[in-house]
């Protein structure tokens, strides 16, 4: 039997990047999965159609649909559908997540709150919305995708460094009011990960440094520093929280686990 079968998960931003690899992990080791995203649109994205093709190849019930992290409305429309979908909602990964390189000083204060907003309070809202069934269950695993952003400082990006610090802080939280209902919550923090997301943000990096180096040239730089001279793959990552979701991982919670081939950064 498939280690997560029987298992229903919600996984936010999951049709995209780390979100869709770990919806797709999810799927092959047995759970029924409910991938949300902002970008949906009625389903005529080929990208998306494309997404879902690749998760129904597992066979398990997959649902998808429109979800906005940052409102409330949305949050309660999606939960909802997903429960009539697939019924109650086991497994949570929290994987929406955006950034934006600016410094400190001149940072603008309406992309400080969206990223906050994304990448902490939206984390905060979903985990508000299905903690309790996980509780009255008796089971549940939440795992927040966060970064080592959360343990080390990087120039120009506060607003994702201070979301990330704060989603860690809310992991532990979450873990110590589950702990004695069979509820784990997990933080899984990466290093560069290489995604549509990371390709923005090194663009951002280059136009801003002014060196005059592609984006390819300057995602070959950040290989080259890593102490495994490679950049960490989504699929490393969707193995990992496929794992933290299972019975087995049921003595880890509360932690922050990094991956980053040995990088601080």
């Amino acid at each position: 039997m498939a280690v997560l079968s029987g298992r229903r998960a919600i996984v936010t931003g999951g049709l995209s990047g780390m979100g869709l690899a770990i919806a797709a992990a999810l799927t092959r080791a047995g759970a029924a999965v409910a991938v949300g995203s902002r970008s949906v649109a009625g389903g005529d994205d080929p990208r998306h159609r494309l997404a879902l093709e690749q998760l129904r190849a597992a066979g398990e019930p997959v649902h998808a649909g429109p979800l906005d992290v940052t409102d409330q409305a949305s949050i309660d429309a999606f939960t909802a559908a997903a429960r009539r979908a697939l019924g109650p909602i086991d497994l949570l990964v929290n994987a929406a997540g955006m950034t934006s390189e600016q410094p400190v000083c001149g940072h603008d204060d309406a992309l400080w709150n969206a990223i906050i907003e994304t990448n902490l309070t939206g984390a905060f809202r979903m985990t508000r919305a299905l903690l309790p069934d996980m509780i009255g269950a008796g089971f549940g695993r939440i795992v927040n995708i966060g970064s080592t952003a959360a343990s080390v400082g990087w120039a120009d990006n506060p607003a994702y460094c201070a979301s990330k610090a704060g989603l860690l802080g809310l992991t532990r939280c979450v873990a110590l009011e589950g702990a004695g209902h069979g509820v784990t919550c997990v933080m899984v923090s990466p290093t560069w990960v290489e995604t549509d997301l990371m390709r923005r943000d090194v663009a951002e990096i280059v136009a801003r440094e002014g060196s005059g180096r592609s984006v390819p040239q300057a995602m070959a730089d950040i290989a080259a520093g890593n102490p495994q001279k490679r950049i960490i793959q989504p699929g490393e990552i969707a193995e990992l929280v496929a794992f933290l979701c299972s019975d087995a991982a049921r003595g880890i919670t509360m932690e922050n686990i990094q991956v980053t081939g040995g990088a601080l950064w």
